[in-house]
């Protein structure tokens, strides 16, 4: 349940765009009276396991291949400290704050199943984080799917390690002592339910979805715009043909080509003039369709994520009643193909982006001046922007190996197989950064193109993004620095305002 302002966990199945709402957008967070009644009952079957000193794993033994070792009394309590200090050993630069403040938020969302057991004390900590915006400094490299990214936020509630604070970067003591906050005392199970589980890849799953899913859109402008460039054949997104060959994804993106072509002078008069157009052009619904097929499919799989619990072991029942379960639901499979296969579409994306901006520039099928300027020869024009796209093409194909198919041994044997969906989670966000960066470039080619074209009127939604974009970058008269225009598109692409002003220009993006 979300209003502009609260977000509240516990009583409704949750949304990916929950989760970013608080991480990206600053939501507070809360849990309902249902969910601490949950997390209670869970602690109290945790505590009454203590209590009669029976064995289970992860409370009242080791962890990993250290499970037959079986622990009592105050080394419980040191476990969970200790489990959170030897976990958090991550390397390599920190994950942007709203990479870690989602983590911490789908983190909440598992405890609030309350199938975990740990304390309420430790859960409320989390939202004191998330809240008064204390950000653990996480180092992004070093997770095979779970433990590193949350032990490092979980020594944050002990008082250990930096955090980002008020714009600062300082001590995890630091920035509890100036909230007024304890460092959290830990009991049994506490150390290991924070380390365990997919909140790493979910998390950041969630903050690629909202990504992947506005350049979707932006790919529908920007293609139609080089189309219309280009004086595409309409024919290519006739409703009826795109209808017999059903795919969900096609029908949208046609549906979004002819809304944004509709009223175009350019392309009315260019009819005929080519029998078929090249498949960058003519198969967009295809293309981009098959991409938004598969960003509907890692949608649903990190939604049931989201609202899974994900421990191990899994306490059910009550503390009268109960069942402590080892098993295997901490393994993200289902998350980490979701994330290979929305970077491999993120790829294609911009992949056919670049094919598209290339015949952009090309006078041979253009039909335009060469490069996009007046006066080729001593101007440049828009040559080399290109080679930048083929780049980050080249790179992209590269992130869309999938990660899933590794597999490595660890923890003595104990865990020998693991979905690296961390990795994959994090290469998806970088294939999403090369892929608006492409798009920026493509965007700029057409509005270029679109200078020689203007005696005619564009469609109805290829002349809003013009415009959109010549309020922030001007047209390409001469030579000059390239790279701010850049720039300046890639913002632009990256604003959920603008991409709402052109879809209000024909109704609404589908």
């Amino acid at each position: 349940m979300s209003s502009a302002s609260i977000i509240t966990f516990g009583d409704a199945p949750l949304h990916w765009q929950d989760v970013v709402a608080v991480a990206r957008h600053g939501a507070r967070l809360e849990l309902s009276a249902a969910a601490w009644a949950r997390i209670d009952n869970a602690r109290g079957i945790v505590e009454r396991i203590v209590e009669r000193g029976e064995r289970a794993y992860g409370i009242s033994t080791g962890l990993g291949a250290l499970c037959n070792v079986v622990l009592e009394g105050e080394q419980l309590a040191q476990l969970s400290r200790n489990t959170l200090l030897s976990h958090a050993c991550g390397v390599g630069e920190a994950l942007k704050d709203e990479q870690t403040r989602a983590i911490i938020c789908v983190a909440i969302a598992n405890y609030s199943l309350g199938k975990s057991g740990l304390h309420r004390r430790v859960v409320q900590a989390l939202l004191e984080l998330l809240n008064r915006g204390i950000t653990p400094r996480v180092p992004a490299q070093g997770s095979v799917g779970y433990l590193t990214h949350m032990a490092h936020v979980g020594v944050a509630l002990l008082g250990v390690g930096e955090v980002s604070y008020q714009g600062r970067i300082v001590s995890a003591a630091e920035a509890l002592s100036a909230e007024g906050l304890a460092p959290v005392e830990l009991g049994a199970k506490d150390g290991l339910s924070l380390v365990n589980g997919t909140p790493c890849m979910t998390g950041l799953c969630c903050l690629a979805l909202e990504d992947a899913t506005r350049l979707a859109h932006w790919a529908d402008v920007i293609g139609a715009m080089s189309f219309e460039a280009l004086r595409g054949q309409t024919d290519a997104f006739d409703a009826e043909i795109l209808a017999l060959k059903p795919h969900p994804g096609a029908q949208l993106v046609g549906e979004n080509l002819r809304a944004l072509l509709d009223g175009s002078e350019v392309l009315a008069s260019s009819r005929g003039i080519r029998t078929q157009d090249a498949l960058s052009m003519r198969s967009m619904p295809q293309i981009h369709g098959a991409c938004r097929d598969q960003l509907a499919h890692a949608a649903r799989q990190v939604e049931i994520e989201l609202n899974s619990a994900n421990d191990n072991p899994l306490v059910l029942g009550t503390p009268e009643h109960y069942r402590v379960v080892s098993q295997a639901n901490p393994h993200g499979e289902s998350v980490a193909m979701a994330a290979d296969l929305l970077c491999i579409a993120v790829a294609e994306l911009g992949g056919v982006a670049e094919r598209r901006l290339d015949r952009l520039i090309n006078p041979l099928v253009s039909g335009l001046p060469a490069f996009l300027v007046s006066q080729p020869g001593v101007n440049s024009g828009m040559m080399i922007v290109q080679y930048v796209a083929a780049a980050l093409a080249g790179e992209n194909r590269q992130l869309a190996q999938p990660a899933v198919v590794d597999n490595y041994v660890t923890s003595g044997l104990q865990e020998d197989h693991l979905s690296l969906g961390t990795s994959a989670a994090l290469k998806l966000g970088r294939c999403i950064g090369n892929c608006q960066q492409i798009l920026a470039i493509e965007y700029l080619l057409a509005a270029q193109a679109f200078e020689f074209l203007k005696e005619q009127r564009f469609g109805a939604g290829t002349q809003r993004a013009w415009e959109l974009l010549r309020e922030q970058v001007p047209a390409y008269d001469a030579d000059r620095w390239l790279a701010p225009d850049i720039a300046r598109a890639a913002a632009l692409l990256a604003d959920r305002r603008a991409l709402q002003n052109v879809g209000a220009s024909i109704g609404r993006l589908q």
